[in-house]
């Protein structure tokens, strides 16, 4: 639902700009270096990249789930780095505040997440819970005023640089499940806390993820989310409705960029004589990419106008995420096969994309994942 079309014209016209001139041109630095510099990530708090879905009453832009998703439409043409520095915090480490927090504690967390100054990160998956999220063993056992968090979670982006966790920890060890879980606010200088070393990844350098290990970390009850136990499961499961529909735009928006790429080099690029893009097995490649990021794009956007008019969107941000996501990789295959062996070597970008897109697959619930819920969604409708 896009409540001010000119207003949201500008701001998707500063980003595009921002894009361009500051990020694409910054690509190949971070994906030597595995950093973003900070001059860049003061220039995305500046420009309110961190606030878009922060009410404005706490100092956000308050962007609708459709002017969040053209905005990410832009942002992600950009490498997948850019977008995960401010992904978590945008998506799903405010959105549980947001959601199903008390008022103090939106006063207290959501105005410094808006300006970017506070990093949040989603502390969720662990060694042996990640898809089976409600298998987490992490336990938040009360003591008096505060509880005592322990266990390990794992692959936990943006935690080399949080200032907050929200945290899904088991306060009831004796009920299995999902009903035993609790969401919590953790800051991140909490004595008990610690990190992992900086994972090595495949692809999405200068975007990091660590292990954060709790050990005998006291929590103040008042940063239970929402005051109330037992609802962490069903916060997540909000928030990843959400996180699922903005992740498919980004699949959307890095497609794109690697079509146009290849595009372009098929026009330019010549073999027996002529452009290879004149060659009929390359046009087909063109097309069905052209033809598949329209249809995820379609329905990333009917997804996000669905879940501003208050519908349930279970279904319709899976079958997004789902479709979007493995589009990206085929059109990632595709745009390397184009290029042939130069789409193989470093400096023509196309396989850092091709690198980067895998991850798409994975987080944010995997493929198999989304085909579980969408499957067992349509049983329920029809029961």
């Amino acid at each position: 639902m896009i409540r001010e079309q000119e207003t949201l014209n500008i701001l998707l016209s500063n980003i595009a700009r921002f894009v361009r001139e500051r990020l694409i041109p910054n690509e190949d630095l971070i994906a030597r270096t595995d950093e973003i510099p900070a001059d860049i990530v003061a220039e995305m708090q500046d420009i309110g990249l961190f606030g878009l879905t922060i009410p404005e009453a706490y100092g956000g832009l308050e962007l609708t789930m459709e002017e969040e998703v053209r905005a990410m439409l832009e942002l992600g043409r950009a490498s997948p780095a850019f977008r995960s520095l401010i992904g978590t915090t945008v998506g799903i480490g405010s959105q549980g505040i947001l959601l199903d927090g008390t008022e103090e504690q939106k006063q207290r967390y959501l105005p410094r997440m808006a300006t970017g100054r506070l990093i949040a990160s989603f502390a969720l998956t662990e060694p042996e819970a990640g898809s089976d999220a409600a298998s987490l063993k992490t336990t938040a056992i009360r003591d008096g005023g505060a509880y005592v968090v322990n266990g390990t979670k794992r692959f936990i982006t943006n935690a080399p640089h949080a200032g907050v966790f929200t945290l899904m920890a088991r306060t009831d060890p004796s009920r299995a499940g999902a009903d035993g879980i609790s969401a919590f606010i953790v800051d991140a200088d909490s004595p008990g806390i610690s990190l992992g070393k900086r994972d090595r990844k495949m692809g999405q350098q200068g975007a990091h993820t660590c292990d954060v290990i709790f050990e005998n970390c006291r929590v103040p009850a008042a940063n239970l989310i929402g005051g109330v136990e037992g609802r962490g499961f069903k916060t997540a499961m909000k928030v990843l409705d959400k996180g699922r529909i903005h992740i498919a735009a980004i699949c959307v928006a890095v497609a794109e960029r690697m079509l146009d790429e290849a595009l372009r080099y098929a026009a330019q690029r010549r073999q027996f004589g002529r452009a290879i893009g004149e060659f009929q097995l390359i046009q087909a490649m063109l097309a069905d990419s052209k033809a598949e990021i329209y249809a995820a794009r379609s329905m990333v956007i009917d997804a996000a106008c669905r879940r501003d008019d208050g519908l349930p969107v279970t279904t319709e941000a899976s079958c997004a995420k789902l479709f979007a996501s493995e589009m990206c990789g085929r059109v990632a295959d595709r745009a390397v096969q184009i290029f042939g062996g130069a789409g193989y070597m470093s400096e023509y970008g196309i396989e850092r994309f091709y690198r980067d897109a895998r991850l798409f697959r994975i987080y944010e619930g995997t493929t198999q994942i989304q085909q579980l819920v969408i499957a067992r969604q349509m049983l329920r409708e029809l029961a």
